[in-house]
């Protein structure tokens, strides 16, 4: 596999592993209650908004590759749910480090499906804390994170708090 020397499509792929080393950690060791824990008849549980960004992923694999497509998935099991997510991100995170051509501007597929993610990762974290299984602060500035690092399996934190 070729990589791009492109710096904005460089920061790109850091802000997915961004987005892989903090999902990883809002995710791992999550009840098994949590993927349906629910605070109103308004809001997602867990495992819809963690479907919804396997959704983005795809939709920003098929942006970049020029075939933009959108699918609203049901909630698979949380395991099964949690291993598409980070297949997304893998192929998306692959498709970055080809090289091959971006058919729309890196700055659209950030603020669009990639900073979406960052967002419900949060949503994610906070639940974790209204469910009763808070996740650890950290020190993300210090994190371990490198382009291309996009799996569930991420370093360990180098400087957590409570």
């Amino acid at each position: 596999m070729t990589t791009t020397s492109d710096p904005a499509r460089q920061f790109l792929r850091h802000t997915v592993a961004t987005v892989a080393y903090r999902g990883g950690k809002a995710l791992r060791g999550a009840p098994d209650h949590f993927a349906s824990f629910h605070i109103g008849d308004k809001t997602r549980t867990p495992a819809q908004i963690l479907a919804h960004m396997g959704d983005l992923f795809e939709w920003a694999l098929s942006i970049a590759q020029g075939k933009q497509t959108w699918h609203d998935s049901a909630p698979l099991p949380w395991n099964a749910e949690v291993e598409r997510f980070f297949a997304a991100i893998k192929n998306f995170d692959g498709y970055l480090a080809s090289g091959q051509p971006l058919h729309e501007p890196v700055e659209g597929l950030f603020q669009g499906p990639v900073a979406d993610a960052l967002n419900h990762i949060g949503q994610i974290a906070m639940l974790r804390r209204l469910g009763g299984a808070p996740i650890k602060g950290e020190n993300y500035f210090k994190a371990d994170i490198a382009a291309g690092r996009v799996g569930l399996d991420q370093s360990a934190p180098r400087r957590e708090f409570e």
